[in-house]
């Protein structure tokens, strides 16, 4: 019988595993049916006893009913979480948010550090028709993760490492390899997570270009529930209308890709 539970109640979950994926990003896997099947795009929140409360995304995992959250160690939080050891209890509050709609044909992910872990996800609820391709920024060598995972989760799958300082794969920013991309290629969506710069030119470009975009975004958020107003966006709260907006929506936006806000809600440039 499936698991019945309110989602806004904190579950209490074990970590099960620990995986490094580079020296500063680790996965930290637990059991858990209802998160396992959590839509892409949909995040939880994470309660790390004794420091804070933070939104995640969801990793996909090999094993039936297990998930994971893929955490590089930044803030307090990040580090709280990234420090729990295999044994070590965490809370789990949701699923939240909207999901990617996963168009038929051509499609082009493009994912920015832990940015990737919703298109790890959205590769494993693509059709098999789809012919995916994943464009994975990363500033070094050394910070690339997720390629052999992607493999595993669809064989055919183009993947693209772009390294910003050459040492691995394309030379350059991921947009930068976007725009060769979008010169040569026809695509019939394009879906993108990860750092909002990033982001925002990936929108820009695929809206000239008239291909449907979709953006998962990242931002501030205290709750998780649309109460507290921290994740907004113009008029949007992340967490109850996203995270995943499409490009039309977001061209309109005269926040997205310019301002972000601080812990007590002011606006600050990007």
């Amino acid at each position: 019988m499936e698991e019945q539970r309110d989602p806004n109640h904190p579950h209490i979950c074990t970590i099960q595993s620990v995986v490094d994926e580079t020296p500063t990003v680790r996965t930290l896997y637990f059991n858990d049916d209802l998160i396992s099947k959590v839509l892409p795009g949909q995040f939880a929140m994470v309660w790390i006893p004794g420091v804070n409360e933070l939104p995640m995304s969801v990793m996909v995992s090999e094993k039936d009913g297990q998930a994971g959250f893929t955490v590089r160690k930044r803030g307090i939080s990040s580090t709280g979480l990234y420090n729990l050891e295999v044994g070590k209890q965490i809370g789990i509050r949701g699923p939240y948010g909207n999901s990617f709609d996963i168009k038929d044909g051509k499609i082009l992910l493009i994912g920015g550090g832990t940015g990737l872990v919703p298109l790890m996800r959205l590769i494993t609820f693509a059709s098999s028709s789809n012919q995916i391709t994943l464009l994975m920024g990363s500033k070094t060598k050394d910070e690339v993760f997720f390629e052999e995972t992607a493999k595993k989760l669809k064989q055919d799958v183009t993947i693209i490492p772009v390294t910003e300082d050459g040492s691995y794969g394309e030379n350059g920013y991921v947009t930068d390899v976007l725009e060769k991309l979008l010169e040569q290629n026809t695509y019939d969506a394009i879906y993108t997570c990860g750092p909002e710069l990033m982001m925002y030119k990936t929108v820009k470009l695929a809206n000239e270009k008239g291909i449907f975009v979709q953006a998962s975004l990242e931002r501030m958020m205290k709750c998780g529930v649309g109460i507290c107003g921290s994740c907004c966006v113009d008029q949007d709260l992340v967490c109850r209308d996203g995270t995943v907006f499409d490009g039309q929506h977001l061209a309109k936006s005269s926040e997205f890709g310019h301002f972000e806000r601080t812990k007590s809600g002011i606006l600050e440039k990007i």
